[in-house]
């Protein structure tokens, strides 16, 4: 249910949002979806489109669009940085950090130094990016 809350959230900020703007209908969200929400899109769109019907006046015929931002780590002692893929996470690891992206720091490790001080540099939670609309 992590992606329907999610949703929730998007579409309460999209509203709030444009409200603020006097916007009457809503007609684009772009988001951009960090790696390390290791979301089902599938999911995730399924409950953005179920809850826009429940604001029919304000979301009839909006479009969202979703970008994935890579995760890319930034090691604190030595300045190596890599990609998710090269963290090398077990699929149960993968998982947690699905649930919890906070706990990253416990699997994850510099490929470089083998140091767990390290920065996620991008890559982290979802972010509306623009939300379009008519006034």
């Amino acid at each position: 249910m992590h992606e329907w809350a999610l949703a929730e959230a998007v579409i309460a900020t999209a509203i709030e949002e444009s409200q603020k703007e006097g916007v009457k209908e809503i007609t684009e969200i772009k988001l951009k979806i960090g790696e390390l929400q290791q979301m089902e899109i599938e999911v995730f769109e399924f409950a953005l489109d179920e809850l826009a019907k429940e604001h029919d006046e304000l979301l009839t015929n909006v479009k969202i669009e979703m970008e994935t931002e890579p995760a890319i780590f930034r090691c604190r002692v030595c300045g190596h940085e890599w990609d998710f893929e090269e963290a090398g996470l077990s699929e149960e690891e993968g998982e947690a950090v699905h649930f919890a992206p906070e706990v990253a720091h416990a699997f994850v490790r510099c490929p470089s130094c083998k140091s767990p001080d390290f920065e996620v540099i991008q890559g982290r939670g979802v972010l509306i990016q623009s939300i379009k609309g008519t006034g």
